[in-house]
């Protein structure tokens, strides 16, 4: 994807607008900011190769399009009652919950997500690491900036459920991971109803663990629930794998994927929402299944080698592979860690 010069272009433009959108100091800029963006990303997600990437493409342009809009017209409307005078937002204005709103429908949270698993579906596994965690960036900024407590607690619930039930049916891996990545979003924004450190430490532990997954995946150009079956006997490190890693993603113990979660149900406990990190562990359970069941039916019942076989892999892939293992088996380090620390 990187070594084409015009993606290269594209994708420094798309980095600049986050950064832009991330350090401006008023709203107006930071919207062009998230143009800059929108525009540069649109390119790359069109491929020749690809017959659905132009539809997505059109979708995610489409859908974009409209949230820029509605954004404009609110960021004018507070300029006009506040003469240019402030950044922020009163918590409990009507504006600001249109704000939030359109912000909301940029990252593709829940109920705002209709567009999110249908835009997946059609990109390559590069371009969709590039949704799944840089353009989720420069909005989650901008609405710590404009919270709307309320509001946020509402969409945390409905991000949470939804993106643990949705998935439940899916036989795509990309729609599946668009769902859990819906589901991430709602502990994402309960990280902001604490601090600006316990999301942004969630955020950037999410991102790593899908970049580590969607490189397996893209190494070995799965796509599809069906793939796993007929690819996955080639090796059981494979396997072991994939099959580690999307857990740690759906945050069992004592995987790194817990790791973040359990720093954020501590200070849910300390800062009283405990009734919120009932419900949001509960409804992790519900996404913990479709994880496993992907590789249920792999792992008891088309086990056909009783020892692990390398001789398919060469010594790149085999060190990418237990890289990838020790990283995602590291959280139990880290978690003794800092209890002892603490």
């Amino acid at each position: 994807m990187f070594f084409n010069p015009s993606h290269i272009l594209f994708f420094s433009t798309l980095l600049m607008g986050s950064f832009m959108t991330i350090s401006a100091n008023s709203w107006l800029g930071a919207w062009m900011g998230l143009e800059i963006n929108l525009l540069s990303f649109i390119p790359l997600m069109i491929d020749t190769k690809n017959s659905m990437s132009t539809e997505a493409a059109l979708k995610y342009f489409i859908t974009q399009a409209l949230a820029s809009s509605v954004l404009l017209f609110s960021i004018l409307i507070y300029f006009s009652q506040t003469h240019f005078s402030n950044f922020m937002f009163n918590s409990y204005s009507s504006v600001n919950i249109l704000i939030n709103s359109c912000l909301l429908l940029k990252m593709g949270a829940a109920p705002f997500h209709f567009w999110f698993p249908n835009v997946m579906e059609g990109l390559t596994w590069m371009k969709s690491l590039i949704l799944l965690t840089i353009q989720k960036l420069a909005p989650l900024i901008l609405l710590s900036y404009s919270l709307q407590p309320t509001l946020i607690f509402i969409i945390v619930i409905m991000s949470v459920i939804i993106g643990a039930t949705g998935g439940l049916n899916q036989t795509s891996l990309r729609k599946i991971m668009a769902f859990s990545s819906i589901n991430h979003v709602g502990w994402i924004l309960s990280g902001m109803l604490i601090s600006e450190t316990a999301w942004m430490t969630y955020f950037l532990m999410y991102s790593f663990l899908t970049m580590m997954i969607i490189q397996l995946l893209n190494m070995f150009q799965l796509f599809y629930f069906s793939q796993l079956f007929s690819f996955m006997n080639n090796s059981p490190l494979i396997k072991f794998s994939l099959f580690t890693s999307l857990l740690s993603l759906g945050g069992l113990p004592p995987f790194l994927g817990f790791f973040p979660k359990w720093l954020l149900m501590q200070q849910m406990i300390e800062n009283n929402m405990i009734t919120l990190m009932i419900i949001m562990v509960t409804v992790t359970l519900i996404a913990l299944f479709f994880y496993i069941r992907l590789f249920y039916s792999s792992v008891l019942f088309n086990f056909s080698e009783l020892s692990w076989n390398f001789k398919n892999l060469n010594n790149k892939i085999i060190n990418k592979l237990m890289i990838n293992n020790f990283v995602t088996l590291s959280g139990l380090f880290f978690m003794t860690f800092i209890y002892a620390c603490i």
